[in-house]
């Protein structure tokens, strides 16, 4: 049983795709829960929200890192996942996280990234992130995960002190502490599709500078604003993720055009912690 967690703030035009995505997987429904964390959107974010999630409540701690831990406090279940707003979870996600934490000895898990857009820019990108996520993985000298893609076992998790109140760097920091209490997998089965949204409209090196530098100034700048970034309201066409592609790892995935499954779609909080 798994517990995913949503940050979201404005992502009226993204998160229906994103839980179309993660209401529709291998395994039933009732195998997981889905917690969003909203920050107080100005936009119809909770409206759709609350016509997938289980669970949909104001976010009470600060930045992204801090939503994320609200959501994993009020989550019920030992393994705990979280993803973006923005992101598309492949069919076999929920899965692949099981068969993740199979080994009783895993406290964390994450995989790679492919890109939502499918272009030779992306491509590129993408070849740049998951390169850096598997040599790390490999030589276990870092683990590079990103916040769409990643899992943990609640407790140890908990132990650890959850993920540290930052604008960069959270994702980098957090496996330093967490293979100090167990094993961490990395799993190129666990695919998230990547929106480069932020990368397009502010330039993907400057964002990689940006967040170097804030990351070099112990993960909070207040020069750099990465994380309070003002999006354009794209023109989403419903992309949804291949199903036949989604178990073939070793190729990219393939997308489609599925507005008619989308448009035919139509808070209370889990049980506390004796129950976990």
């Amino acid at each position: 049983m798994i517990s995913i967690i949503i940050p979201a703030y404005n992502e009226g035009a993204t998160i229906r795709r994103c839980l179309h995505a993660l209401s529709h997987q291998t395994v039933p429904r009732g195998m997981y829960e889905l917690i969003v964390v909203d920050g107080n959107s100005e936009d119809n974010t909770r409206e759709v929200a609350e016509e997938y999630a289980d669970i949909v409540f104001i976010q009470e701690s600060e930045r992204v890192p801090g939503a994320r831990n609200d959501g994993f406090r009020r989550a019920k279940y030992d393994i705990i996942a979280t993803t973006d707003a923005d992101s598309l979870a492949a069919p076999d996600w929920v899965g692949q996280l099981l068969d993740s934490f199979a080994d009783p000895e895993v406290v964390m898990a994450f995989g790679p990234v492919t890109p939502i857009d499918v272009n030779p820019k992306n491509r590129r990108y993408i070849l740049l992130f998951n390169a850096i996520m598997k040599f790390g993985a490999a030589t276990r000298l870092y683990y590079y995960t990103l916040g769409c893609n990643t899992a943990f076992r609640f407790e140890p998790f908990d132990r650890a002190g959850m993920y540290k109140i930052k604008d960069a760097g959270d994702d980098l920091e957090v496996g330093f502490r967490m293979r100090k209490r167990g094993k961490v997998c990395f799993n190129p089965r666990l695919k998230v599709g990547f929106d480069f949204r932020r990368y397009e409209q502010f330039g993907f090196w400057k964002t990689i500078f940006e967040w170097y530098l804030i990351v070099l100034h112990g993960g909070i700048s207040r020069r750099f604003s990465y994380t309070r970034r003002v999006y354009r309201n794209p023109e989403l066409q419903g992309q949804t993720l291949s199903t036949a592609q989604a178990g073939k790892s070793k190729k990219l995935w393939k997308f489609r055009l599925a507005l008619s499954s989308l448009s035919g779609i139509s808070q209370n909080y889990g049980p506390g912690e004796k129950h976990r």
